[in-house]
């Protein structure tokens, strides 16, 4: 926090330690059971009071009108005073589309840092209710802890997990979630499983072999990071992850890539706080 009228956060990634499809709700909406880790690496965001009503963003995201934008939905959802503004600006690294959550965590840090900066009052879980309504990762964001997820995303229980360091490669291609769920070959009846279950393992992204099949980009990520450890897509991609438990074997790794993909090094977390 920088003086009184200033808030500036990490807006951390996430990744989903395995995506298991358990069933489908007459809705359409898919039953899951996943797990958050958060990251210690994400986007800088900042927050400034204005004397000038409004919300403003810097930079815009170019051809994403306001109306689409998380960071301006999730600021007007507030009821800000009339009689005061906000500025907010981000310095982007989680990338577009890739499973890391960055829209979600930048719409949750938002919430969290404007009830603070304007006093607004609201408790966790109400902010939590309307950062549901603006995407269902961005609750557990809203609640800064890793988590186990189920239902459709949105039972969430606060999880340890243990220290790690992950190696993410982010392939050169958006993956449509949408196209993702709606495949007739996506397996959608995993049997659910316990936490514990989780611990021991084996687990699995049932996305995944849509999305290997789908996208060469996303397989070809795969198969090189296998060679180096167990590999698994994040979501519903197209970012791709694999755990180590030192640094040094992670950064060697992440060295080795790099000369082949867009590669970047993070560290698991189990909470963050904005203000």
């Amino acid at each position: 926090m920088v003086g009184k009228h200033v808030i500036e956060a990490l807006s951390p990634a996430k990744l989903n330690l395995f995506v298991h499809v358990t069933g489908k709700r007459d809705n359409g909406y898919h039953e899951l059971q996943t797990a958050f880790q958060l990251l210690d690496w994400g986007d800088r965001m900042r927050f400034e009071i204005t004397e000038t009503p409004g919300i403003t963003l810097n930079p815009p995201v170019a051809g994403v009108p306001n109306e689409d934008n998380l960071i301006f939905r999730a600021a007007s959802s507030l009821g800000l005073p009339e009689d005061r503004g906000i500025a907010i600006s981000i310095e982007k690294v989680i990338p577009m589309g890739g499973g890391l959550g960055g829209g979600s965590s930048n719409a949750a840090v938002t919430l969290l840092a404007l009830n603070d900066l304007f006093d607004l009052g609201h408790s966790i879980d109400e902010l939590a209710l309307k950062g549901a309504a603006l995407g269902a990762d961005v609750p557990v964001f809203v609640r800064g802890t890793s988590a186990w997820a189920e239902g459709i995303g949105d039972e969430l229980m606060p999880l340890e997990l243990p220290a790690r360091w992950f190696v993410i490669i982010s392939p050169d291609c958006h993956v449509s979630t949408q196209e993702i769920f709606d495949a007739p070959e996506l397996t959608r009846n995993t049997a659910p499983i316990t936490v514990s279950a989780f611990f021991e393992g084996p687990v699995r992204n049932d996305l995944q072999p849509v999305v290997e099949s789908r996208y060469e980009q996303v397989s070809t990520a795969i198969k090189w990071l296998s060679n180096h450890g167990s590999a698994m897509m994040t979501g519903s991609g197209a970012c791709v992850f694999a755990s180590f438990q030192s640094q040094a074997e992670a950064e060697r790794v992440a060295e080795t890539a790099e000369s082949e993909f867009n590669v970047f090094l993070a560290k698991g977390i189990n909470r963050f706080t904005v203000v």
